[in-house]
């Protein structure tokens, strides 16, 4: 009675987990189903932020404005800029011919509409352009005593205390006269500093020959002068065919080493959102997200009161966490710059004789689109959640989790080694290799050279000595000695967690087997499958085999286990009782050996399984 007892709790038991197990196996599909679902909205969603038409507008702007040349001097074009007289240069000739198309090609008249110019014949300049400098004071820099009789004026680098505030040159017009900002523009970050809003501004006319007048009397009244350290060209146009605006800024920096560098801007944004039929199809899809959102904080929220503290302690908790906040900063996000598309849009398209500036929006818009890119980014690497019941992704999760610890010991020697050399290529190339001008840059720099693409002509020619001990013992150490290191690292624990999982460790279930157990399971509720007495048919021995087990007690995992150690064993003995002994060592390979080794294990659990069958039966014979 007692033995049958223990049997029956033993069954009971066995049959809660079991149940429990069958639980676990549906809610985890229920929650791929329901995320899978989240991520193809998201998809979606993002995908229609996109349009393939926003690369050709900006490529086709950025030839017009960066490679046209100026006539007669066919090397000198906005990119090739490098002095003040280049740049005028510029200014009176491909910005001028580019901003401005007044007839077709033959001459003809191409629209009447108030002397508004269609770039490409396509574009519509909205407003007009503006022109903006800023300034720093004299005396913003100390000249050394031995200097003072040759050079008594100094102008620093450009900061926001050193910016020169005062009206200079004619002092007439609004480009002579400093100007705060009215907007809400972010400040632009440039190649040497960040620069303000404001300055000394003026806008450019609706007629060609008046600007082109503008441009010639700035540039006989001295308009750039040396406390010069950036200016602006900032424009706007629309594109109803394909509905995009383009936003564009050209910016000239004046070093106080002297020169100009370049660099541009070109945003491409659709800031009249819902138009069309599938404008209002993405709408649903964002508001599907925000029921998506709303759904996954709530399943969230009761997870957390359920588990408390040990909520926090799995990985995976941790990243739906941020996914959460990252969705709600893209909600929060998108949902201010609309409300400023409806303020704003209305105004700026009203005044056509003023600059517009949709600076701000599009700032918005790429905001917008950096926070969706990397929350999708993150909602991908979260379906690793669900693959890592899967075997392989399981071994590599193992993997990972066993050698943290000798990838961070691995880290902190790399790093130390690789921050020197980052070090030593500043100081011995910076001031004349450009890939090393910075701290910066020398880290980024190594991490290509570690890649492959690098610069050993330059180094060499900065440095015919160091430069080519730097590279080789670079090359040595990092290359050869420590990124070989943490792949030995990665491939010895891998090999232990393969071997560990081929003697008997698994997952607890298999995302496979659970979708292929399902699919089974809904072909014969709707008797699309086979009766199970069919397959059996079709392999007799091993059915027989198996109704015979079943008769005797055994379950269908027991029968599993012993029909393939019957193949394993008649395998391995048809391989080695069968050669024929022979006098030379034959030394065994690694494989031969795994082998032997696992058919130990397992033959140790088939005496153990016996032992205790053996047990019961002793029992059973005394208590007679």
């Amino acid at each position: 009675m007692a033995e049958a007892s223990r049997w029956h709790r033993g069954g009971a038991s066995k049959h809660k987990l079991h149940y429990r197990k069958e639980v676990e196996i549906t809610t985890t599909l229920q929650e791929l189903l329901l995320y899978f679902i989240f991520l193809i909205n998201l998809c979606i969603l993002t995908f229609g932020m996109v349009n393939p038409h926003m690369y050709y507008l900006n490529k086709v702007m950025s030839s017009l404005f960066l490679d046209t040349s100026v006539p007669g001097e066919e090397r000198t074009n906005f990119k090739s800029i490098r002095s003040v007289t280049d740049f005028w240069k510029f200014m009176e000739g491909p910005l001028l011919e580019g901003l401005y198309w007044d007839s077709w090609y033959n001459n003809q008249q191409l629209y009447n509409l108030k002397n508004s110019s269609r770039i490409y014949y396509e574009n519509i300049l909205l407003g007009v352009p503006r022109v903006r400098q800023l300034k720093v004071r004299n005396n913003t820099c100390k000249v050394y005593s031995s200097f003072q009789s040759l050079m008594s004026e100094c102008y620093g680098k450009y900061t926001s205390a050193n910016e020169d505030l005062s009206n200079f040159g004619l002092q007439i017009n609004t480009e002579w006269r400093y100007s705060t900002s009215n907007t809400n523009s972010p400040w632009h970050w440039g190649f040497l500093g960040v620069y303000r809003n404001g300055g000394y501004i003026f806008t450019l006319s609706k007629s060609k020959s008046e600007t082109k007048n503008k441009f010639i009397d700035l540039r006989l009244n001295s308009w750039i002068t040396r406390g010069t350290r950036v200016i602006f060209i900032d424009f706007s146009l629309y594109n109803a065919n394909v509905n995009l605006f383009c936003i564009i800024r050209l910016v000239a920096e004046f070093p106080a080493t002297g020169g100009i560098l370049t660099s541009w801007q070109f945003y491409s944004v659709k800031l009249l959102r819902y138009v069309s039929y599938y404008d209002y199809f993405i709408a649903s899809c964002e508001i599907t997200f925000c029921i998506f959102l709303f759904v996954f904080t709530t399943q969230e929220v009761k997870k957390i009161k359920e588990f408390k503290s040990a909520y926090f302690k799995s990985i995976w908790n941790w990243l739906e966490l941020l996914l959460l906040l990252l969705c709600f900063v893209a909600v929060s996000f998108n949902t201010y710059y609309n409300v400023q598309i409806f303020l704003l849009l209305g105004q700026l398209l009203k005044s056509t004789e003023k600059y517009s500036d949709f600076y701000f929006l599009a700032c918005w818009h790429i905001y917008y689109n950096n926070m969706i890119a990397i929350t999708i980014f993150f909602a991908w690497i979260k379906i690793f959640k669900f693959i890592s019941f899967n075997k392989t992704m399981s071994q590599l999760s193992s993997t990972l989790s066993r050698c943290i610890k000798d990838i961070v010991g691995f880290a902190i020697m790399f790093f130390i080694i690789f921050f020197a050399y980052a070090q030593l290529g500043f100081l011995v190339f910076g001031s004349q290799v450009d890939d090393f001008s910075t701290f910066q840059n020398s880290i980024f720099a190594q991490f290509r050279i570690v890649l492959g693409d690098f610069n050993f002509a330059g180094i060499q020619q900065a440095n015919p000595i160091l430069g080519p001990i730097y590279f080789i013992t670079f090359i040595f150490f990092v290359f050869f000695v420590l990124l070989n290191m943490f792949l030995a690292i990665i491939n010895d624990t891998y090999s232990e967690v393969k071997a560990d999982y081929s003697i008997g460790r698994r997952p607890d279930f298999e995302l496979g087997k659970m979708i292929k157990q399902s699919y089974k399971n809904v072909l014969e509720k709707f008797r699309l499958k086979k009766a199970q007495k069919d397959e059996d048919k079709k392999t007799k021995g091993s059915g027989d085999l198996a109704e015979q087990a079943g008769r005797e007690g055994f379950d269908e995992n027991e029968i599993q286990k012993a029909e393939q150690m019957k193949k394993w064993k008649e395998r391995l003995e048809k391989k080695y009782y069968s050669m024929e002994i022979q006098d030379d060592y034959q030394p065994v390979t690694q494989e031969e050996f795994r082998e032997l080794f696992l058919y130990a294990v397992e033959l140790e659990k088939e005496l153990h399984y016996i032992n205790l069958k053996l047990n019961q039966v002793v029992r059973k014979v005394s208590a007679l």
